[in-house]
């Protein structure tokens, strides 16, 4: 039986992130259903955070949560007293790293209704995310086809399909 938390040898983010030197991300999984949508999610985040590497944004922490404490968070340090799908904590000035914060619930509702696995969706908000904490934003149209643009180019990478076509 394969351990679930060692990674695979042939898994090209090796070169970028080591468990052995505990250099990259904690990834922190709040509840276990997230396990019964995505198989090894982990190894999915750690992925989807290679696949962007070169454009910095790297978090110290993903936490995979439910909506209620999305939704806590997000009224807290937003004034949004409701769940969301990814929050982004950036770090203060001159430090790297950040957090990257998901809504088990509402990735999953947003998943389905776009007719897509929730693991491809996990895939493209933890890039979405780590975009943010390298200085990406989605504020103007401009900006917004930009990041829209570089998601699809990184998602491709993990044989994912590009979230703003339409599916036929």
């Amino acid at each position: 039986m394969q351990d679930m938390d060692a990674p695979e040898k042939s898994l090209p983010f090796q070169a970028v992130f080591s468990d052995e030197q505990n250099e990259g991300p904690e990834i922190l999984i709040r509840d276990r259903r997230w396990r019964s949508y995505v198989h090894n999610p982990e190894q999915l985040v750690w992925r989807a955070l290679a696949a962007c590497s070169e454009y910095g944004g790297l978090p110290d922490t993903v936490v995979l949560a439910t909506d209620r404490e999305v939704r806590a968070l997000n009224g807290r340090h937003r004034g949004k007293h409701r769940p969301t799908n990814v929050l982004t904590f950036e770090p203060p000035p001159g430090i790297t790293g950040g957090d990257i914060i998901l809504a088990l619930e509402t990735v999953v509702r947003e998943a389905r209704k776009a007719g897509k696995p929730v693991a491809d969706h996990l895939a493209h908000l933890v890039i979405h995310g780590s975009l943010h904490l390298a200085g990406y934003d989605h504020h103007h149209p401009g900006e917004a086809r930009e990041m829209e643009m570089l998601e699809s180019r990184l998602l491709s990478r993990l044989r994912v399909p590009n979230p703003w076509k339409p599916r036929s």
